[in-house]
């Protein structure tokens, strides 16, 4: 089992009824097993099929769209979070959505073990913890070892997309994934993209484009 959290920081949140019945009924289809070797994901999805991480799918509404709008994509979505797992869960189950499994565990853990090497077809990054205090900046998940880690994971022509409702972390994104002469923005040199139409758009996005908040995307391909 891994003991540690390091790719994000617990926190107390409030976990619903409904959230609850779905850790306690039905996680167990859909979670991956802790473990120190790579998953057979061919069993784990009963297919093969190309196979995309969401790093932090928060509650999970985008994830569940985008698993539905491409059916033919398997995700693996990583998050600690109860409520969220609960909350994705019971989409999950209510939707009878079936290419979706769930790594309740660390993100740097899953994918140092459990993830074989040049196996995915992407790994996105939605809205991840901004740790705004510049004291607080080496905290943030897009850092280079963490990208050097996403490169082993992911496919020559695979890609990373990040997004961020924060202007300094967008442009410390595109910092480190420009400095990494094994990728290539999909966009002009230092281009943000604007928000590709599949990946939807979230509540708490929408409220903050009502508020005049800013979003960047990024999407970086692997080079051979």
């Amino acid at each position: 089992m891994y003991r540690t959290i390091k790719s994000f920081v617990l926190r107390a949140g409030r976990v619903s009824p409904r959230q609850q019945q779905a850790l306690d009924e039905w996680l167990v289809n859909y979670a991956l097993p802790a473990t120190t070797q790579p998953w057979d994901l061919t069993a784990a999805f009963g297919r093969m099929a190309e196979t995309v991480v969401e790093i932090g799918f928060g509650m999970g509404s985008s994830l569940v769209a985008m698993a539905k709008a491409s059916p033919e994509v398997n995700y693996i979505g990583i998050e600690v979070h109860r409520a969220g797992i609960g909350s994705l869960v019971a989409a999950l189950h209510d939707e009878a959505i079936s290419n979706v499994r769930i790594a309740p565990y660390d993100a740097v853990e899953v994918l140092k073990m459990g993830v074989e090497d040049d196996s995915l077809a992407g790994i996105q990054i939605f809205f991840p913890d901004p740790w705004p205090k510049l004291r607080h900046h080496k905290r943030r998940l897009i850092q280079p070892e963490f990208i050097t880690l996403l490169l082993k994971k992911i496919k020559i022509g695979g890609f990373i997309h990040c997004a961020t409702d924060w202007q300094d972390y967008a442009e410390q994104m595109m910092h480190v994934l420009s400095s990494s002469p094994q990728l290539k923005n999909t966009q002009s040199v230092r281009g943000f993209m604007p928000r590709p139409s599949f990946r939807p758009l979230t509540k708490f996005e929408q409220r903050g484009l009502k508020l005049g908040h800013g979003v960047w995307d990024l999407m970086f391909v692997r080079l051979a």
